[in-house]
């Protein structure tokens, strides 16, 4: 892992410049102290990387130095990979792989294409920290040596240990064998059987991992888009759900779908609004939600939603009918 690391240093330092021991540490994940470390290993091997004292000072390479620096390793070509399908380098903790990865196929480039290429780059903003109303857009977080684990275990077919936090429980060690791992709207999860039954878990409610050298039972190929779809309408199916009939501002849409467990349908209705029938964890969850979109939503049915959302309403104006 240090030989990953001090190459990505040295591209760093070729494609950004003069750059802070503080800026080489954020962008590698590492200590400002482990940045200096490495400094002198490079140059106690030979690469001019020279410091620059003062304000504006930083690390830097001498003018010219090239060298072949790109080989791909193995988390860096799984990252490049995952990154098509949209934001697993990130829930499933291939961030530094995918970055490093990418800082190699930058360094690759022809001179003159790295150019153009950086600066068409800068008209594009993907995914900023929050959205055009200032709402910070929130990934799970999951524990990076856990989720190495994780993920060694997935790939390897090897049997999984976890410490997993349930919803109301207290976090339990369990034996499970993967089978692969999903990512949907930044939640990560992993998909196993556990003594044959088959398990879902929320990646971060994974407290701590450990691979396990014993073969997992599983098939050797896997279907995991028609696995989760089976999973998906297994979990609708149990429990206490309640499934609600709403009309909603177009606007609200991925604010409803943020909180709701599942949509069953959507249509665009008659005044230019959507009308989608969704499922909440029970209505307590779905007197919660709607509230949240104030005259932007109206619950269509079931009555019992409809009633206590009234009343509620009812109970505010009844608060702020007379000035205090």
């Amino acid at each position: 892992m240090r030989a990953d690391r001090l190459v990505s240093l040295v591209l760093l330092l070729r494609q950004r410049g003069r750059l802070t021991a503080n800026t080489l540490a954020r962008e590698l994940e590492v200590s400002t102290r482990t940045v200096l470390r490495d400094i002198e290993v490079l140059s106690a091997a030979g690469v001019p990387v020279y410091a620059e004292r003062g304000r504006h000072g930083g690390f830097a390479l001498l003018p010219g130095f090239r060298t072949e620096l790109t080989g791909l390793n193995h988390d860096e070509t799984l990252a490049l990979l995952t990154a098509r399908s949209g934001h697993g380098e990130q829930v499933f903790g291939l961030r530094p792989a995918l970055a490093s990865a990418i800082r190699k196929v930058v360094d690759a480039l022809p001179e003159g294409h790295l150019a153009s290429a950086s600066d068409a780059a800068r008209r594009f903003l993907v995914d900023p920290e929050t959205d055009l109303l200032s709402r910070r857009l929130v990934t799970e977080e999951v524990a990076g040596t856990a989720m190495t684990e994780v993920r060694r275990a997935v790939l390897a077919g090897h049997k999984l240990r976890i410490h997993y936090a349930a919803t109301d429980q207290a976090p339990q060690w369990r034996t499970v064998d993967p089978i692969g791992l999903v990512t949907v709207r930044e939640r990560g999860y992993l998909l196993a059987t556990k003594a044959g039954e088959d398990r879902t878990y929320r990646l971060s409610r994974v407290l701590a991992a450990e691979e396990l050298p014993e073969a997992a039972q599983r098939p050797d190929r896997v279907d995991l888009d028609r696995i989760w779809r089976e999973r998906s309408a297994q979990f609708l199916s149990d429990g206490d759900h309640i499934t609600v009939l709403v009309r909603l501002s177009p606007v609200r849409r991925e604010e409803l779908l943020d909180t709701a467990l599942a949509v069953r349908a959507e249509e665009p209705d008659s005044d230019g609004r959507l009308r989608l029938e969704v499922t909440f964890q029970d209505l307590r969850h779905a007197e919660w939600a709607l509230w949240q979109l104030g005259t932007d939503a109206e619950a269509l049915a079931p009555q019992s939603l409809r009633a206590s959302l009234r009343d509620r309403a009812a109970a505010i104006a009844a608060r702020y009918e007379e000035a205090p």
